[in-house]
């Protein structure tokens, strides 16, 4: 995500907006221009047609549904099986995701719920079993909570040095979410006190579930609204389990069961997949929480910069709660500046830096690094290796990532070897 490109006075500072140079011929394809004057395709569509004076013409009136302006051509990109889509990061302000730019992920995709039908079952080591429409959900007192939400498998590991900050950490987005806490519906079901698990289900074709430790419950939430409207169908409308701060697959989309025990349910999800091997030939399993992570959003490919002062910018984030610090290098990792962080700071949620830096014209290499309040420092991809194995899974891979700013001004990304 980027905020609107800002220069220090007189730095000559090249944004990214002000290097797109229209369209290529018929086939309408906007371009950016390298330091080379070679042409780079930033997107498939042409510029719409706009009058020479505004003022001369009568505008278009009010409607039903707003929209996007024709200039501004944000989307999500799809995988290659269409279960996912990545948010782009670098295009967005500020730290709120607009709904329809959240990224997705589903196992057996999106499904088609009638909302006056669904059912929300809540039963096992309770006193009182109940189910809820979603109608009778929205009776309950309603909480509002700002948080992010990521993939574990957020990271694209073998990039080409042609790849978007969206497709290298596009799998995390946030929005205001709002619901009832999973708490009141404890209340009301009576859940007993030795009940230490529960099992998340949900209504799509993959039956996803996923079973939820105590300790995680005092913070989650039932949510049917997201930034002011009902949950997208493919962030789990009508309702959805919320775990701030916990892999994504965890806040279980289309909700329809929740079942209380004293035990976790060992479920297809969490045995075969969202388990990891770490070093010395053991595992990881429920390890829920995110690790504390950044990633610069400006500039990166397929920017291009010229030398003086350039605003560099990023997100950071962390599951264990607030973003402390981002330190940021400029010299490949030989050193490291504070940077500074922009209002709001929240717990378990998206918070944007940036960081003035005098770029002298030479090759380098720019990077992140974040700190949570626990201390806990974002670590190197040798860090990260060192710690795992080299055989560890493709989950909650956090390492810091850079771009090559190459002498002409180019920036592309510094790829990375994983195998």
């Amino acid at each position: 995500m980027t905020d609107e490109k800002k220069k220090a006075p007189d730095s000559g500072h090249v944004t990214r907006r002000s290097a797109l140079i229209g369209m290529a011929g018929a086939a309408g394809t906007v371009l950016a221009r390298n330091s080379a004057g070679q042409e780079v395709q930033v997107s498939g569509t042409s510029r719409p047609h706009v009058p020479d004076d505004p003022t001369k013409v009568l505008g278009t009136w009010s409607s039903e549904l707003g929209e996007r302006s024709a200039f501004e051509k944000l989307k999500r990109v799809p995988s290659a099986t269409r279960s996912s889509s990545e948010t782009p990061l670098q295009d967005l302000h500020g730290t709120i995701t607009p709904s329809d730019l959240h990224f997705e992920r589903h196992h057996a995709g999106v499904p088609v719920i009638d909302p006056e039908r669904h059912k929300l079952v809540v039963h096992g080591m309770v006193r009182r079993p109940l189910t809820f429409s979603v109608a009778d959900l929205k009776r309950f007192p309603a909480v509002s909570r700002i948080c992010f939400v990521e993939c574990s498998g957020n990271l694209y590991h073998d990039a080409p040095e042609q790849t978007t900050a969206q497709l290298i950490a596009g799998m995390t987005s946030q929005s205001e979410w709002t619901g009832v806490m999973l708490s009141t519906l404890a209340r009301e079901v009576g859940v007993n006190d030795d009940a230490s698990w529960f099992l998340a289900e949900g209504a799509d074709a993959a039956v996803m579930t996923r079973s939820i430790p105590r300790e995680l419950w005092d913070e989650a939430m039932i949510v049917y609204a997201q930034n002011g409207e009902a949950v997208r169908p493919e962030n789990g409308y009508p309702v959805r389990l919320l775990n701030p701060g916990c892999e994504g697959n965890s806040c279980v989309k289309w909700l329809r069961r929740i079942e209380f025990a004293d035990r976790p349910f060992m479920t297809r999800e969490e045995t075969s997949k969202y388990t990891e091997p770490i070093r010395g030939g053991v595992a990881r399993q429920f390890s829920l929480v995110m690790d504390a992570r950044s990633i610069i959003t400006y500039p990166s490919y397929p920017d291009a910069v010229e030398r003086g002062w350039i605003e560099i910018q990023g997100i950071a984030w962390s599951g264990r709660g607030r973003i402390s610090a981002v330190e940021v290098s400029t010299d490949d990792g030989r050193s490291w500046q504070r940077a500074r962080l922009q209002e709001p700071v929240l717990p378990k949620a998206h918070v944007r830096f940036r960081h003035l830096w005098n770029w002298n014209g030479r090759e380098t290499v720019i990077m992140s690094r974040a700190i949570d309040e626990t201390g806990y420092v974002q670590p190197s991809r040798e860090e990260w290796i060192a710690a795992r194995g080299p055989g560890s899974g493709p989950y909650h891979r956090n390492p810091v990532t850079g771009w090559r700013v190459r002498g002409g001004g180019d920036v592309v990304y510094r790829v990375e070897e994983w195998a």
